[in-house]
């Protein structure tokens, strides 16, 4: 059976730049890249940071009101009904925002990960929870997990990758994916924060792919050149139409993790390139083939393969054979 394809979450994050109209821009890109869902992060200034906050100003500008999240749903589910609709969520507000907005999934961002108020809320909901692990201890994942299961059945996708403005190639720890999918026996994901403008922003997640995951998280915006909130690890629509087709020509090589038969490709490659056994020299019928007789070439028709050699020699030839002809088993009596 082959692999399924890999979920694809087109990350708007705070790329909209609190325009409305920007956000639907970006809807537009991932619905038009065949994304598998786009992801909100909905919040509230004030249910996030203390009065005073330094980054007060920035969080205001961009915040969008219940009623614009409402329109943004509802325009997903009008022209991409095929993007579900992910909604990260930071507070119990918010949360009742995506119940209202009927988001299909939550994502629990990583700074909340020792938040039990917010995780059980959520898993109250019974739908499925993106955990996104990044900076989490093992133990942090294990409470956080034990608290979902105690709560609800509410599926758990664990999400590796935290956004450092962008993150370090050197900090992506590829490896420890497979960890983390052995060791909870949960989907895993990757999400990517890498420079957009390094070519790392694509080859990471392919490798992340090829080490297992079956789900990629990738930052979408409308465009990156005007440095906006959210723009260093995020792609612009047309580069993130051809990640996404770099994603699907993935999932078609990855193929089985199981022996299949082999392809009409295949098998004109193994009639192109196997040896047959050829006669060495014209051989009258009735003769007995002898070792020296025996050469193993490429010819255009397959004959008996080189490992039958040895059951080859001592036979006689039922008819004539000219040099260079392959032999057939039919060919022998």
């Amino acid at each position: 059976m082959s692999r399924p394809p890999t979920y694809l979450i087109a990350e708007m994050a705070c790329s909209h730049e609190g325009d409305p109209a920007l956000a639907r821009t970006i809807v537009d890109a991932a619905g038009r890249a065949g994304a598998d869902a786009v992801q909100f992060q909905m919040w509230r200034a004030e249910d996030i940071v203390v009065p005073g906050y330094a980054h007060m100003p920035a969080l205001r500008r961009l915040e969008l009101s219940p009623g614009v999240w409402h329109s943004l749903a509802a325009y997903v589910r009008e022209r991409h009904r095929s993007l579900a609709i992910i909604a990260c969520v930071y507070d119990e507000h918010a949360l009742a925002l995506g119940e209202a907005i009927g988001a299909d999934a939550y994502k629990l961002h990583g700074g909340d990960i020792a938040n039990p108020r917010l995780i059980r809320a959520m898993a109250r909901t019974g739908k499925r929870i993106d955990l996104s692990v990044g900076g989490a201890g093992l133990d942090e994942v294990k409470d956080a997990i034990a608290l979902i299961r105690a709560t609800s059945a509410s599926p758990i996708w664990l999400m590796v990758g935290y956004q450092a403005f962008p993150t370090a190639v050197d900090d992506a720890h590829i490896r420890y994916l497979a960890t983390l999918r052995d060791l909870f026996g949960l989907p895993v994901g990757y999400q990517d924060h890498t420079d957009a403008d390094h070519p790392g922003a694509f080859w990471l997640p392919a490798a992340a792919m090829g080490a297992g995951v079956e789900i990629l998280e990738k930052h979408i915006t409308h465009d990156r050149s005007r440095k906006g909130a959210d723009h260093e690890a995020a792609l612009n629509p047309d580069e993130f139409a051809r990640f996404a087709g770099m994603v699907r020509t993935l999932d078609r090589a990855l193929g089985s993790a199981r022996p299949r038969p082999f392809s009409e490709s295949e098998r004109r490659y193994r009639e192109y390139a196997r040896k047959s056994l050829v006669a060495a020299r014209a051989v009258a019928a009735g003769e007995t083939i002898a070792d020296a007789d025996l050469l193993a070439l490429r010819a255009d028709t397959l004959g008996l393969p080189p490992a039958a050699r040895e059951g080859v020699v001592g036979r006689r030839a039922r008819r004539a054979l000219a040099a260079h002809e392959p032999i057939r088993d039919e060919d022998l009596a």
